[in-house]
């Protein structure tokens, strides 16, 4: 066996295994909450209150305006100067979510604006309150029209999360990175890193394809 081929054979596991405890367990709790953050803050831009609608705007134009590595860096770096200090899991869970709260939110938005007018109005004429229409009426809709752009956000949440490296959290790619120090073949192990990526964004793909057959169906 090759040297090229055992080194593979030797690096395939640790970083798997790093993708497994800590790229998807952190892509997956970042974007729970950023779902959570994105509802209200689409609810909040679409809302008659002015101070609400600066307030959130004001989030979404920050977030979507700089560069995630940035903002990763302010939270991890920056705070502790302030008297806040975050550990490296909870500094990126915190970025990743309110970096991917600002983008989903704009895409749920986008999608309750897309509804016609005249379902509100109906809605209203059958004397549903204003919760009531936006349960009934509003979201099967939103999630039908929204699910595949929100999908893309939590894609894009998966690869950024390479970022987390630099702020020495041990993910796939920081292991690839200490697994190159040590036997300096950067493009055998960054290539295998890619690889992993490329397996799990293509399940996360099958997995979108499938919600939104279902989404059209049913919802």
């Amino acid at each position: 066996m090759s040297r090229e081929m055992q080194l593979v054979l030797d690096s395939i596991w640790p970083i798997l295994k790093a993708g497994l405890v800590i790229t998807i367990p952190l892509s997956l709790l970042s974007f729970a909450i950023a779902l959570v953050i994105a509802i209200v803050t689409a609810l909040a831009r679409i809302s008659n209150k002015r101070y609400l609608q600066v307030i959130f705007g004001a989030y979404v134009w920050i977030f979507r305006g700089t560069p995630l590595l940035v903002q990763l860096f302010i939270v991890f770096f920056g705070l502790p100067k302030a008297g806040i200090t975050l550990d490296a899991w909870m500094a990126a869970i915190i970025t990743f979510s309110l970096n991917t709260g600002a983008y989903a939110s704009e895409s749920i938005r986008a999608s309750i604006l897309a509804l016609p007018k005249g379902q509100w109005e109906a809605a209203e004429s059958l004397g549903m309150t204003y919760w009531q229409t936006m349960r009934r009426v509003i979201a099967p809709q939103t999630i039908r029209i929204s699910l595949p752009p929100i999908a893309n956000d939590f894609i894009d949440l998966v690869k950024g999360t390479s970022l987390v490296a630099s702020i020495t959290l041990a993910d796939l790619f920081m292991v690839g990175q200490q697994i190159t120090a040590r036997t300096y073949e950067p493009l055998i192990i960054y290539t295998l890193c890619a690889f992993i990526y490329l397996i799990f964004i293509s399940v996360l793909m099958v997995i979108q394809s499938r919600l939104e057959k279902y989404a059209s169906k049913y919802v």
